[in-house]
């Protein structure tokens, strides 16, 4: 499990092995308007106290200006290659912003991606506490899940899925970056889509919360985040979580 502090777009000098998978959280590119619906735009998320020094910010200096066009480049790079057999592809999930969907959509066949599914993310709870003029608010987060041409390795016990999945909140996980993912979401999409020993990679790591995720699933992960505080956070707090189980170190001697 290794996160590295720099830009994916250096990968060739860390000599990492190609991934079975590849998830990854990108910039919305909402700019000033990150913490519109977030309580944190108040101080102590309390409207009666006025705004907070988050109001009117961007999340990260992303927001503005990720490249996808970069980012996909890199995800056809790292990215296994098509496998001759059946049922041992390899895929790339992207969480996103609803109308990035097609945006990626588009740019993925560009690289080859030239299928997708969507993914859909149903919370029992909604961010958008501050628009209480609504009626309706979010409660779902996006994804697309992203593949050449053979169906991607796929594990569920012989049943199908639905795309629309139920997405378990995260109470236990050291929070540590603003848009950190519940670890749980992460281990069941690891789990669908990859075997034990498969590599997989986050190329907008953040917090490393992904890796976590991998690495208590017995899968060998790595990452790139270039902000400092995210990297130190990842190895001080969110390293120290991988508990190797008794039944992790079975089934990675299984794997080798």
């Amino acid at each position: 499990m290794e996160l590295y502090r720099d830009h994916f777009q250096n990968y060739k000098r860390y000599n990492i092995p190609k991934a079975q998978l590849i998830i990854a959280d990108i910039p919305y590119n909402i700019g000033t308007n990150a913490y519109a619906s977030n309580p944190n735009w108040y101080v102590d998320g309390d409207i009666k106290n006025g705004e907070s020094e988050l109001a009117g910010k961007q999340f990260f200096d992303t927001d503005k200006d990720f490249r996808i066009a970069e980012f996909m480049h890199f995800v056809s790079t790292m990215l296994k290659k098509e496998p001759k057999e059946t049922g041992q592809a390899g895929c790339m999930i992207v969480f996103c912003e609803f109308e990035q969907q097609f945006m990626l959509i588009q740019e993925a066949k560009k690289y080859g991606f030239n299928h997708y599914i969507n993914l859909v993310f149903r919370k029992n709870y909604s961010a958008q506490v501050l628009k209480a003029n609504m009626r309706i608010v979010g409660n779902c987060e996006y994804g697309l899940l992203l593949y050449r041409d053979k169906l991607p390795k796929f594990h569920n016990n012989g049943k199908m899925i639905f795309n629309c999945m139920d997405y378990q909140r995260d109470t236990e996980t050291p929070k540590i970056h603003p848009n950190q993912k519940s670890i749980h979401v992460l281990k069941n999409l690891i789990e669908i889509f990859t075997d034990v020993g498969d590599v997989v990679i986050d190329p907008c790591a953040g917090s490393g919360v992904t890796l976590l995720a991998a690495e208590q699933l017995g899968r060998r992960a790595y990452g790139f985040e270039i902000k400092k505080e995210y990297v130190e956070g990842f190895y001080n707090v969110l390293a120290k979580n991988v508990q190797t189980t008794i039944f992790q170190q079975g089934l990675l001697q299984k794997a080798k």
